[in-house]
């Protein structure tokens, strides 16, 4: 298991970059459970205004006043600078494959990190938004949380021509919305959603009744709301449940058991071959060899 397992990374908007050692919560004993601050890292005020963290693999994506900010964090007690990306009023992020995907004063941006510290700007794939503030990936679809606007589901099956599938408002009942995660349970997709002063919706995405292909790879949400729960105070944000899904991080690192004597996942760089070419570009259907190309080859082999 990687390194950055031992750890927890939490922005504060004056420290920067805190690193909490949790190794402790691991031993089953809770008598000694008391957590200390293992490093703080802010190299030349870089993480001024820190506000939301992303950790894909070794590193991690954070909103800051400049932007966002990439930070190395694979010696997690000597964190790096890896790259920058200006943005204006940068909110929050979510990471999905090749892609990380960013709430602005802008709406909803697309960053292109293929190479992990390397993010490029997509500027063609901006959704304009009044006021996106945290956002939610599930395979095809991007959940925002759109304040006044309620929940923007934009469908991202080709993410650098992303639209906007639907607002949902519910004739103007979701209209603070500042936080949504969503969750599967038995045939249903659900989303939940901090919605600011009125406290906390669950609206049903999909079901038999609702949606027939429920049962389909990323079927179209049919958004109901079936619950709603008043707060004492502003819903502002809710917690994720940890993702079970894979053997690896994005860098490569185990984090899920394998039940096969001597088997181990792919690395980073065994995972690359798999969708970079030898320029370190995503495969294209013109870097795969034709017959032309190859048979010349096979004939004169068997000769």
């Amino acid at each position: 298991m990687g390194e950055i397992y031992r750890y927890v990374f939490v922005t504060d908007a004056e420290e920067g970059l805190i690193v909490v050692n949790v190794e402790t919560l691991a031993d089953g004993d809770p008598r000694n459970n008391f957590l200390k601050r293992a490093a703080t890292w802010n190299e030349g005020g870089i993480l001024a205004g820190a506000r939301h963290i992303t950790i894909g693999g070794n590193y991690a994506y954070i909103a800051a006043k400049v932007g966002l900010v990439v930070v190395d964090i694979s010696d997690p007690l000597h964190p790096r600078l890896a790259a920058t990306v200006p943005l204006r009023d940068m909110r929050a992020s979510a990471l999905q494959f090749r892609y990380l995907w960013v709430t602005t004063a802008e709406g909803l941006q697309l960053i292109d990190v293929t190479h992990l510290d390397k993010p490029r700007l997509i500027p063609g794939a901006t959704v304009p938004l009044a006021d996106a503030q945290r956002v939610y990936l599930a395979r095809t679809y991007a959940y925002v949380a759109a304040k006044q606007d309620g929940l923007v589901i934009v469908n991202i099956t080709k993410p650098e021509r992303p639209t906007v599938y639907q607002k949902v408002t519910f004739d103007g009942k979701l209209n603070d919305a500042e936080d949504v995660i969503l969750g599967t349970t038995n045939a249903s997709l659900f989303a939940y959603v901090a919605d600011g002063r009125n406290g906390l919706k669950v609206i049903q995405m999909t079901s038999p009744a609702s949606q027939p292909n429920f049962y389909g790879f990323s079927p179209a949400p049919m958004p109901e709301l079936i619950a709603w729960a008043r707060t004492p105070s502003l819903a502002l944000a809710l917690s994720k449940g940890l993702d079970r899904d894979r053997g690896v991080d994005e860098s490569g690192n185990q984090i899920a058991i394998f039940g096969r004597v001597g088997s181990r996942p792919f690395n980073r760089t065994e995972m690359e071959r798999l969708f970079l070419n030898s320029r370190g570009e995503p495969w294209k259907v013109s870097d795969t060899p034709s017959f032309a190309d190859w048979a010349p080859a096979r004939v004169a082999a068997k000769r």
